[in-house]
């Protein structure tokens, strides 16, 4: 067995238990990420932000200036009094929307929507590596779907300024405005996080390993989804090279999750499976899929000895 297999040896050594410990304690925080990925996941909502940002200012250029322009057609006409305003005005002059005004609407439309869909695409990578708690409901929500909260912001009023414009004829409303509705239904769509990570989901994986193997240690290749308890499993023996480190560390090399199929990877090592691994790899799937609220069974094995470590039940909460 290769030394970067060896943190997966069965242990009750102290020091293995107080690292343990002091990970699932209760009152901790869980679930933490690695600085680098905390640095990473701030440098990429700071582009996202500015993405956004850009996205705004466009749509107030063409909301205050872009939509106001016109051009009027029949200027030469006779000069009238209207008898109701007593104010002269040239009869048959006829305001128009620019073309060129109309062709600079569709290329900021465009922008808007690249602007907004790439700012999404940085904060969801963001929230891969530092997600909020699914406890915090509000804010759960507002981290995770600040995307499709953006493109709304961004496409809503100018479309319906587009179709209340007075100065566009039919055709170019009509244009425009499917142009913008496809448009903005994209960005709000590539916006939403359909699955989003939590804190809890993160945590939940992290004490599962740690209750496996006795410490916090994983395995993964690049190119995968997932990280997994042993390095001799066929899933990651592809020719690239196996790296190993903390459940932190492989969602910060884009790993989403702890494998599913942990109980095959456990034979395949000679380490002990618990009997109720199933209900294990259920709950785990409940987890992953959102349902942070599942109970996460503790490991039952045939024999306390076969337990990697151990952990203490918390004691219940003061009333």
């Amino acid at each position: 067995m290769s030394d970067a297999h060896q943190p997966q040896k069965r242990t009750t050594s102290a020091d293995t238990q107080a690292t343990t410990k002091d990970a699932t304690a209760p009152g901790s925080a869980g679930w933490k990420p690695t600085a680098e990925s905390k640095a990473k996941a701030t440098r990429l909502r700071i582009f996202a932000l500015i993405s956004w940002a850009i996205a705004i200012v466009l749509e107030a250029v063409a909301i205050f200036w872009l939509l106001r322009q016109r051009e009027w057609v029949g200027e030469d006409g006779v000069l009238v009094r209207d008898p109701d305003t007593g104010l002269l005005e040239t009869q048959n002059a006829v305001a128009q929307f620019p073309q060129w005004a109309f062709i600079t609407l569709i290329v900021f439309l465009v922008v808007i929507a690249a602007l907004a869909i790439t700012g999404s695409m940085l904060w969801k990578k963001a929230n891969r590596l530092d997600p909020a708690r699914k406890a915090d409901k509000f804010r759960f929500f507002v981290q995770n779907q600040l995307g499709a909260i953006i493109s709304i912001i961004a496409f809503l009023p100018l479309i319906i300024l587009i179709f209340l414009n007075k100065d566009m004829d039919k055709g170019q409303k009509t244009t425009a405005g499917i142009i913008g509705i496809v448009l903005a239904v994209a960005s709000v769509a590539l916006g939403v996080d359909y699955n989003p990570p939590s804190v809890e989901q993160y945590t939940a994986d992290q004490s599962t390993v740690i209750q496996l193997l006795g410490s916090d240690h994983v395995f993964w290749v690049d190119g995968g989804a997932v990280y997994h308890v042993c390095e001799d499993v066929s899933d990651i023996q592809t020719g690239s090279d196996i790296q190993s480190g903390t459940t932190a560390e492989a969602i910060a090399a884009g790993k989403q999750r702890l494998t599913l199929k942990f109980a095959s990877e456990l034979r395949s090592c000679g380490l002990n499976v618990p009997e109720n691994a199933d209900d294990i790899a259920d709950a785990l799937r409940e987890i992953q899929a959102g349902n942070t609220d599942t109970l996460l069974p503790a490991p039952v094995w045939a024999s306390p000895a076969d337990a990697p470590i151990e952990i203490e039940e918390a004691a219940p909460a003061a009333a």
